[in-house]
């Protein structure tokens, strides 16, 4: 599923308006069983320029209570998202990103968190998730001195799993999600429970919630069926069961 921010003539900065149809969008990735990863994008050469300022001057928010900024930083999924992001992915539009599970970027893209720069902190994630993306110190200076970094650079600090052309974001990034999603459902909904068990969790509780899942995902007809075309050499037919 392509979910794509059209708000060009705002650089796709996140109104009320575009946080109602995020939020409906990861709706209908969640429900339908058809689907089995999206792609997050935004239109005609960036990806999102973050909160609109010009609204929330006039008292709209972006935030969806329960769900974050954008209808996006707070929410649990099941199923893998990839950010596909083309210029600027700023303020917000960063935290978007690092809300999803994965992040293609092309080379002229740009990541910051200016929010220091307008009395604000990067409240819809940002702060609290870029320090656990890279080494402490680099995030403090991202968050700090509210600069932004190429798109080469987030790959060079592991924040996007790939670096591509300039206009080639969306493209490599569906590619990636066709892979994700010859993979079993359960098992890529079960690697992101297991995840989020164990942030910040000892050991202990960790391999606990583990076995838990585990105990769940062995009980299903999909690792059967996974067993079975191993052994008769051909492709898994997944029914998400």
């Amino acid at each position: 599923m392509l979910i794509t921010i059209d708000r060009p003539q705002a650089r796709n900065a996140v109104n009320a308006a575009v946080a109602a149809g995020l939020a409906s969008a990861l709706d209908e990735l969640e429900s339908d069983p058809a689907l089995r990863a999206g792609v997050l994008a935004g239109a005609e050469g960036n990806f999102s320029a973050g909160m609109d300022l010009k609204a929330a001057l006039k008292g709209e928010t972006p935030d969806i209570a329960g769900r974050g900024f954008g209808g996006v930083t707070e929410v649990d999924r099941t199923k893998p998202l990839i950010a596909a992001v083309e210029g600027w992915a700023m303020g917000g539009g960063f935290e978007l990103a690092l809300a999803c599970d994965l992040i293609v970027a092309a080379e002229d893209a740009h990541f910051g968190l200016p929010e220091v720069k307008r009395g604000l902190i990067a409240a819809g994630g940002g702060v609290i998730r870029l320090p656990r993306r890279i080494p402490y110190h680099l995030a403090m200076g991202v968050l700090l001195t509210g600069e932004p970094i190429s798109g080469h650079r987030a790959g060079e600090l592991g924040l996007a799993n790939q670096v591509v052309p300039t206009g080639q974001a969306v493209a490599e990034a569906l590619l990636l999600a066709e892979r994700l999603a010859a993979n079993a459902p359960l098992a890529l909904a079960a690697v992101k429970e297991v995840l989020r068990a164990a942030d910040g969790a000892p050991e202990t509780e960790a391999f606990a919630a583990q076995r838990r899942v585990m105990r769940a995902l062995m009980a299903t007809a999909d690792v059967r069926e996974g067993m079975t075309a191993f052994a008769e050499r051909r492709a898994p037919q997944w029914t998400g069961k």
